[in-house]
């Protein structure tokens, strides 16, 4: 299913292809390197990923996890078992809090690796670094790069950032990730996604970070607004990307960030990707209705009504996801 719609910059396009994986069997290929503008994309829990954990869980026992450490789904869940019958539809990131799916991001020269999560629904990319409080032992440490700097007050970059203040003449922000919050200064580095260098990328440094939520190695944004990859990668992707994610339950099974126009899908169906001007940095589907085989799921069609007044709709979202997919923007 492809779906277009209107935006910040050209017109993007988004193709969802629901995709049958069969169960890894064979050994993971952790070392896999990033191939072109291609990056390798794992499942957090992936036998690849350092954020697994270290006892091995059934898929079962994975699900549960993750229930466990979601107090909003908990509560969602228990509103239902009260007999309400209509429960508020919310965002993806409200209901689930941690994010599913990391690529690898070079940052700096000389380049330091950092496993950055994935995520449609934000904007700007924000990493760990040197002197954080409440971060995790993988920092940036951006003393070492030759290539870092961080954003005046007077920056234009300053303006677009969430929340921004001003202090000692450095550019900061403030955000909330899920049951999370973190402070970081705005600054610029080098990125290199796979073999493509971007110099000059704007990304929060975090400073302090509060809760359990955050991805440990920080987030790059693939949302729409203009901070996000797409909006200052431009000229070089021109504002095209597309992901294919592992299947939650095929684990040694390792997915794709494809940036760019060259070698993506021909031949796709689509449906209109929607703005809403209250949620602008989220890409918005006008859902009708839910099937599950054959049957229709009987919820009210106003349930999943788009409301750009209020900013209620349905979104994609690559930050939390069972499912293998694939989705493809292209302008």
């Amino acid at each position: 299913m492809r779906l277009s719609f209107p935006s910040l910059f050209p017109q993007l396009c988004l193709t969802l292809l629901f995709l049958s994986l069969a169960l890894g069997l064979s050994q993971p290929k952790c070392e896999t390197p990033d191939q072109g503008s291609t990056l390798q994309v794992l499942h957090v829990y992936s036998p690849c990923s350092p954020f697994r954990p270290k006892e091995p869980l059934s898929w079962e026992d994975s699900v549960l996890q993750m229930q466990a450490k979601d107090k909003a789904r908990l509560q969602f869940l228990s509103s239902l078992v009260a007999r309400k019958s209509v429960v508020p539809i919310a965002s993806g990131r409200q209901i689930v809090q941690n994010p599913t799916y990391i690529v690898r991001a070079k940052i700096g020269t000389p380049a330091q690796t950092m496993l950055m999560a994935m995520d449609t629904s934000s904007d700007a990319a924000w990493i760990p670094c040197n002197g954080c409080l409440g971060c995790s032992s993988t920092l940036f440490n951006s003393a070492a790069s030759t290539t870092f700097k961080s954003l005046g007050c007077q920056a234009a970059q300053c303006k677009q950032a969430p929340n921004p203040t001003c202090g000692a003449g450095v550019c900061s922000f403030n955000l909330t990730y899920g049951g999370s919050s973190l402070a970081a200064n705005l600054s610029q580095d080098t990125i290199t996604l796979a073999t493509d260098a971007v110099p000059g990328y704007s990304f929060g440094c975090i400073q302090k970070a509060t809760g359990g939520s955050l991805p440990a190695q920080g987030l790059l944004g693939l949302g729409r607004g203009p901070l996000s990859l797409l909006s200052q990668t431009q000229n070089l992707y021109q504002s095209t990307f597309s992901y294919c994610l592992p299947s939650f339950k095929s684990l040694n099974f390792s997915g794709s960030l494809r940036l760019g126009p060259v070698g993506q899908p021909k031949r796709i169906k689509y449906t209109p990707l929607l703005k809403n001007p209250r949620r602008p940095s989220l890409y918005f589907v006008n859902l009708m209705a839910v099937r599950v085989g054959r049957r229709v799921v009987d919820v009210p069609p106003g349930s999943f009504a788009f409301n750009p007044t209020t900013g209620a709709g349905t979104i994609f979202d690559s930050g939390n996801l069972f499912y293998s997919q694939n989705l493809y923007f292209s302008s």
